[in-house]
């Protein structure tokens, strides 16, 4: 019997399935100015099918800022004429029934709209400039910190449906949206258009990010989760951990083979991350670790997120904070924040992951459901209609075993690992595993036994699943875990001689390996031990290099 139908019951995570997100429920907006922005809407109108009438150019500046004038009277207003002028949405006036709190009042809001999303083409400007000369009343109200008018231009243009309100600029706004569990509140009618962007270091990344997000939609999101906390106690930075920690535990329980490193140091260079599904952590200023790397194995359509004041301070490089440098690495939607949120101000990443991977929500409804505030610094770049759950899991499945397409053995792990979050015994997830001749080709699935057969303890059957994982091809990050595994399992049985082979064959694969001085440190004590004089000496004059 096959191992999917044994488990498919475990597959039915709850999900709230509905198709792809529709092209016709968009407007992109590119700029004017630059015939990179207008060419990358014009990729993604293609390939979501968004109609001809919902494509806006607007003479923009060509840098990623842009001053209070420059946005209200290039991008806001006219967006909003146009909307109207074009019968996307329309704007009227509705009488709000006083409250406890609050007296009656004429509300101006969009009370009926075609259009639920807005996409920014590489180009449009990423941040609106902290304006002195603005005065407005009740500042003095605001905590010091937060008395800024400063924005992202996402989501100050997120309240483009009540813009006859004349919304305060100064400090952050709540979000109506925000922990929202029923899709049919994301929608202009309740004053907020879900914005996002096709944005990156380059116009070919930028426009790379719907073809990795279609290429997830048709053949599923596969691969492993990444989690970075922090391990602090500190009760101002404790909220960070907490909400890391939650994603992990979302990710895990839907089936993800999850990482959670709780040291207070980030990811080191040399953790061999392979396959990545999802990461998340904090907190460096500049990317560093595994993503400095010449490639990262971002899957399609990864999520990488890392939680800095200024991760997003500018997408136009590949080397500096955090969004730019994930996203020429392969990611495929990720967030970040312009300026100093706070943390009370930063998404809320375990309610994104929820609302991604369990209620089915797209990008951008995750977005918007994750973030606290707006008209603040968040941005949120990506196709705002990608949706990896769209798709029956079930169908899904039988669809990659139907095409014998490789990816099939990610969706026998990732039952493993629900069976395994739901607390079944080792002993069965080792006989399950063990039956499927999947198993046999999967360097994946042996790698998985090998763990299984570890915490069983029988650490000579560990062994013999890494040796014939590192048989079948496996990725190089991968590869690298897995000889990492291996020579620890092969010192634990005393099979010196053997873990001796393991690590000059990882270096013989990885001369340029970031963590070689460990690897060498370990083949200096075991030359030494197997009395292997030249070795010894040859493996301590690199050391001292």
């Amino acid at each position: 019997m096959k191992l999917l139908l044994i488990l498919a019951p475990l597959f039915l995570v709850p999900m709230t399935l509905r198709g792809a997100g529709r092209g016709d429920e968009v407007i992109v907006v590119f700029n004017n100015r630059l015939p990179e922005s207008k060419a990358v809407a014009d990729y993604y109108a293609e390939k979501r099918q968004v109609p001809k009438n919902q494509i806006f150019g607007f003479d923009l500046p060509t840098n990623e800022n842009m001053t209070r004038a420059e946005f209200r009277d290039s991008l806001q207003r006219p967006l909003a004429a146009q909307l109207e002028k074009r019968k996307l949405w329309h704007i009227a006036s509705q009488i709000i029934s006083k409250t406890t709190n609050q007296p009656g009042r004429v509300e101006w809001k969009v009370v009926e709209s075609k259009i639920r999303y807005a996409a920014l083409a590489y180009g449009v400007p990423l941040r609106i400039l902290h304006d002195a000369n603005l005065k407005e009343e009740g500042v003095e109200k605001i905590r010091p910190e937060m008395q800024r008018n400063g924005a992202s231009v996402d989501t100050e243009l997120a309240f483009l449906p009540l813009v006859e309100e004349n919304l305060p600029l100064t400090g952050p706004l709540r979000n109506p949206l925000y922990t929202a569990t029923n899709v049919a509140w994301f929608h202009p009618t309740n004053g907020v258009l879900m914005v996002a962007r096709l944005d990156g270091p380059t116009p070919q990344i930028a426009r790379g990010l719907v073809d990795k997000a279609l290429l997830a939609e048709e053949h599923g999101l596969w691969g492993r989760a990444y989690v970075d906390l922090r391990k602090t106690s500190d009760p101002a930075y404790k909220l960070g951990d907490d909400m890391l920690r939650g994603a992990a535990e979302i990710c895990r329980h839907a089936g993800f083979e999850t990482v959670v490193d709780d040291s207070p140091a980030t990811f080191a260079v040399g953790f061999p991350m392979s396959q990545i599904a999802f990461y998340a952590g904090w907190y460096t200023e500049h990317v560093s670790g595994p993503f400095t790397l010449a490639k990262v194995e971002f899957m399609p359509g990864a999520f990488a997120y890392h939680l800095h004041s200024f991760s997003a301070n500018t997408l136009r490089s590949a080397e500096r904070h955090w969004v730019g440098p994930l996203l020429a690495k392969g990611a495929t939607i990720t967030m970040g924040c312009i300026d100093e949120p706070y943390l009370t101000g930063t998404p809320d990443i375990a309610v994104f992951v929820a609302r991604l991977l369990v209620n089915g929500f797209t990008f951008a409804e995750a977005a918007y459901a994750c973030q606290p505030v707006l008209s603040w610094q968040s941005t949120f770049v990506g196709d705002p209609l990608y949706r990896p759950c769209s798709r029956n899991p079930d169908e899904l499945v039988k669809e990659l075993e139907r095409r014998k397409d490789k990816l099939v053995e990610w969706a026998y792990l990732r039952l493993i690992d629900l069976y395994q979050a739901n607390g079944q015994p080792v002993a069965k997830l080792v006989t399950l595993l063990e039956r499927p001749e999947i198993s046999k080709q999967s360097a994946v699935l042996n790698e998985k036994l090998g763990d299984l057969y570890g915490a069983q303890g029988k650490p000579s059957s560990a062994v013999h699943a890494y040796e014939q994982a590192l048989k079948l091809n496996p990725s190089p990050q991968q590869r690298i875990r897995l000889d990492l595994a291996l020579g620890e399992r092969l010192l634990a049985l005393n099979r010196d001689a053997d873990a001796y082979d393991n690590y000059q064959a990882l270096l013989q694969d990885v001369p340029d390996y970031p963590d070689k001085p460990a690897v060498l440190q370990k083949l200096l004590l075991l030359a030494q031990k197997l009395g292997k004089k030249e070795d010894a000496e040859k493996y301590e004059t690199e050391l001292k290099k």
